[in-house]
């Protein structure tokens, strides 16, 4: 028999949530920031882009506008790359930067990436398993299946390993566009260092989720090993 006090399994769900709230923050608070902090050369995140694609010989990526806050990513199915309200006809450093880690997954896409193709590739295993893991694990739970609980965490780990896959794609997406960025002239030598931070902080936002979903996952496997003693 099970009783109702408190699961020392929580700390982890409270450690994961507060590193997803800092990540959140962080990243808000640093576009913020340069978001009113205007380039030297004031082209806009779109003009930023196309100027990127030209010089990178791409030429069949399509550059869109896409409602939202932070909502920038690139299609790689679809070969668009869509830009949000706060980059599309921005000035900003901000906006620069994040229109040029954007067009960072295109050059990743144009040069057949490895990590980029593994991950394209995964995608279908991880939404199965991301669909699945939950409803597995608390019927397994409920019902005292232990199997059912172990497939469940089986499918939530699949889940996490995109988010790992993930993870070298976005740093080094950052990478090529802090490079691109200063080989192009898009910004100036001491302008990178703030666009830097920009890039950072978003790349924090996928390593706190990724830290959030190891440490659902260790609770789950705790939970099914505590449960079948």
């Amino acid at each position: 028999m099970y009783g109702y006090g408190f699961d020392s399994t929580y700390f982890l769900v409270i450690i994961g949530a507060l590193l997803v709230m800092y990540a959140q923050a962080k990243v808000k608070s640093t576009f913020s920031k340069f978001s009113e902090w205007e380039t030297t050369n004031r082209v806009t995140g779109r003009q930023a882009a196309q100027t990127l694609l030209q010089a990178s010989n791409i030429h069949n990526v399509q550059i869109e506008h896409i409602q939202g806050h932070l909502s920038d990513h690139y299609d790689s199915q679809n070969k668009v790359l869509r830009l949000s309200d706060a980059t599309d006809r921005e000035t900003s450093i901000a906006a620069v930067a994040v229109a040029a880690h954007e067009c960072g997954h295109a050059l990743q896409d144009a040069e057949n990436y490895g990590f980029l193709r593994l991950r394209n590739a995964f995608v279908p295993i991880a939404q199965l398993g991301s669909n699945l893991a939950m409803p597995l694990l608390m019927i397994g739970f409920v019902l005292n299946v232990f199997s059912l609980v172990w497939v469940g965490i089986l499918a939530f780990s699949a889940a996490l390993v995109f988010q790992l896959i993930t993870l070298p794609v976005e740093f080094d997406a950052s990478k090529r566009a802090l490079v691109i960025m200063e080989q192009y002239h898009l910004v100036e030598p001491d302008e990178i260092p703030a666009a830097k931070k920009v890039l950072n902080a978003a790349a924090l936002t996928y390593v706190a989720s990724t830290l959030n979903s190891a440490l659902t996952l260790l609770r789950f496997v705790l939970m099914a090993q505590r449960r079948r003693d």
